[in-house]
């Protein structure tokens, strides 16, 4: 055998076994089973239920930036500083906040599990001034306010974050005191005259017949200096609500374990038509222990509930819509040291997602001040415009 026949030979061999794979099938692996997201109507729209749970999930919250002019705009008041009544500030308050918010929710054998969180993240400035020194050379950075009106990140906050089985909630909340009640209207600067603070761990249980009527208790933590509970007692909070079609009547009654004091507020709600919506809520309080200079940390007659100067105090206030698009809110408050608050907005729904308000707001302070005061102001009267992205 020569060369040629075996290189002949092995090129027919070669075309015979490369004939006989090519023959054999083309085996193609089967694809994974696809698992679609599915929509969960459970609980109201936008939930979606996690991939492989029995859990439903919904992701929302806003994009917001504010500008705010003259003496109020800082959501505590009128503001500081070293300029005469009725001068406006030497510079706008700004405010850009991102804010996220998660829902979830679970059928099981104990009632509906649920849980809700928000966390804020905001960059701003102050809208703040600079005080001077005794030496009258520059400012430098051992001065108090020190460049006060600089912007920046302000740093995250956790406003939320509960757990709910049942009529059990516990964790991140805002207190019952003004949560079962309801805010002080739809105005930007609903606190011009306090009505009790916000922040704080809980532990409730809230009741809810069917019918219209419903009831909270609340064990609660508080915060701050003078809010945070220094002893094993919480803080104690209780409430009824009755609503109808024509409106609501609510109340609560809080006990602050620190000063041992009570506060007590109550609302009611009246739909006059589809348009018109009022509302008047008052509270009283007793104050021995928190204006008391003697006491542990003194705290000037207002304490974690009663936040208002004196005894009591009264809001009111309404909403009146011109069409599906805008509308009209407006507050006034007034306590017993003659704090006069008074706040007017025009909400307009420039497209669905999407909120312009312009504000107006005036302080009248009386004879006591509150957090962003300055002793010896008579009155303060600012405004914001708020753009705001909701999803």
């Amino acid at each position: 055998m020569n060369i040629k026949s075996l290189l002949l030979g092995s090129a027919a061999a070669l075309l015979a076994v490369s004939g006989a794979r090519a023959a054999d099938a083309v085996v193609v692996a089967e694809p994974e089973p696809a698992e679609y997201v599915k929509i969960c109507d459970v609980y109201g729209a936008g939930y979606f239920y996690i991939p492989g749970t029995e859990t439903c999930l919904r992701i929302g919250g806003y994009v917001r930036y504010d500008i705010g002019v003259g003496d109020v705009g800082s959501f505590d008041g009128a503001t500081s500083g070293d300029h005469e009544d009725g001068d406006e500030q030497d510079t706008f308050y700004k405010n850009a906040r991102f804010t996220l918010k998660t829902w979830t929710g679970q059928e099981t054998e104990l009632g509906t599990l649920k849980t809700y969180t928000e966390t804020r993240w905001n960059f701003g400035n102050r809208q703040g001034y600079a005080t001077g020194n005794d030496n009258g050379t520059p400012l430098d950075a051992s001065d108090d306010f020190f460049n006060a009106n600089a912007a920046g990140n302000k740093g995250t906050s956790l406003n939320f974050a509960w757990i709910q089985l049942g009529g059990l909630r516990v964790g991140k909340d805002e207190s019952a005191f003004n949560t079962f009640t309801g805010y002080a209207g739809n105005v930007i600067q609903d606190t011009l005259v306090p009505y009790g603070d916000f922040d704080t761990n809980v532990v409730q249980y809230y009741f809810d017949a069917g019918n219209g009527f419903s009831a909270v208790l609340s064990l609660e933590e508080g915060s701050g200096e003078k809010g945070t509970i220094d002893s094993y007692v919480p803080h104690v909070v209780g409430g009824v609500k009755w609503t109808q079609g024509w409106g609501g009547i609510s109340g609560v009654v809080a006990y602050d374990s620190n000063y041992e004091e009570v506060a007590t507020k109550v609302r009611l709600d009246v739909n006059v038509n589809d348009a018109i919506q009022l509302w008047v809520m008052g509270g009283y309080g007793t104050d021995d222990n928190l204006s008391d200079p003697t006491w542990a940390i003194p705290a000037g007659g207002r304490g974690f509930y009663k936040q208002w100067g004196g005894n009591w105090a009264i809001w009111g206030g309404g909403t009146y819509k011109f069409n599906e698009k805008t509308s009209f809110n407006t507050q006034i408050s007034y306590d017993e040291d003659q704090n006069l608050g008074v706040a007017a907005n025009i909400a307009y729904d420039i497209v669905p997602g999407m909120t312009i308000t312009a504000e107006v707001d005036y302080v009248n302070v009386g004879d006591s001040n509150w957090t962003g005061v300055r002793p010896g102001d008579d009155d303060a009267i600012g405004g914001l415009l708020r753009f705001q992205r909701s999803f």
